[in-house]
């Protein structure tokens, strides 16, 4: 097994690995090796690493498979496994709310990797949370309610980019929208096929109601959670710089990217990881 550097950033979730040109000549070991500190740390950080197009996507596949081109996001000309994240004040984010890549599909990707080509000089961090300590942190009683419970995830946010330009009282491309992201029921309490640790899986990104429950009721005990969810001892807030790697594990954990560096430019590739070959 390849020993990296490895820099705990907090108890619960988070690390930066620090080796140069670690992505230059990816062996087994080392691709292992990062592995392995992904799963223990749930998102990890590579500073200072010149990689191109090719590797971004080398290191991708040496987890598994790659998600197609994205339905909404543009990608990088000649590369469509790569998603171009730019925003400026023409381009304003939408990924500035906690949420679970995806969540809304049936089976939500394993992992992401993220890559910093332009930064703003201050602002722009991004936050990830440990959703298995948010569910170790929950009384006992509250665990034990929702243990069996399961919760309607759609495409939340995104509604945005449907309601344009509609008439009162319809709405035509909204609905569109929902027949071609659809729906998904999962439970509020998974566990981790690696690790077997519980976590709990709602985000106030695409979780709308719990089965079973009434509207009120619902929503209050959703309100709760987020709540519950949104303390800092369960999160990392990164810093980011240019030419810097982060890569998570999309089912235990959500994140967060912070838009508070408009109008100034931002530009990130990002590949989606749809399954754990290790798995």
């Amino acid at each position: 097994m390849s020993t990296l550097q490895i820099n705990k950033l907090t108890p619960n979730i988070g690390a930066e690995i620090f080796d140069k040109n670690i992505f230059e000549n990816l062996s087994l070991k080392v691709c292992d090796a990062i592995y392995d500190s992904l799963i223990q740390n749930k998102v990890i950080f590579f500073r200072n690493q010149l990689i191109t197009s090719e590797q971004h996507i080398s290191l991708a596949k040496s987890f598994g498979d790659i998600e197609p081109p994205h339905p909404v996001y543009p990608h990088l000309d000649k590369y469509p496994e790569i998603v171009l994240l730019e925003n400026d004040k023409n381009n304003p984010p939408d990924t500035d709310v906690w949420h679970t890549d995806v969540s809304f599909k049936p089976n939500p990707p394993f992992a992401s990797i993220l890559y910093s080509k332009v930064i703003p000089s201050s602002g722009g961090d991004t936050l990830w949370s440990c959703l298995s300590s948010i569910y170790d942190a929950l009384p006992q009683n509250m665990k034990n309610y929702l243990e069996n419970l399961k919760a309607v995830h759609d495409m939340g946010d995104f509604r945005n980019t449907f309601t344009n330009n509609e008439p009162i009282g319809f709405a035509e491309k909204l609905n569109k929208g929902f027949n071609k992201f659809g729906s998904s029921i999962h439970p509020i309490v998974k566990s981790h096929p690696i690790t077997k640790k519980k976590f709990i899986y709602i985000n106030p990104g695409f979780t709308n109601h719990i089965v079973g429950l009434n509207s009120t009721d619902s929503n209050n005990l959703l309100n709760y959670l987020f709540t519950f969810m949104n303390k800092p001892e369960f999160q990392v807030r990164f810093k980011w710089s240019e030419n810097t790697i982060a890569i998570w594990d999309n089912r235990c954990t959500m994140h967060y990217a912070i838009g508070d560096y408009l109008p100034y430019h931002r530009k990130m590739h990002r590949i989606t990881i749809l399954n754990d070959r290790r798995e």
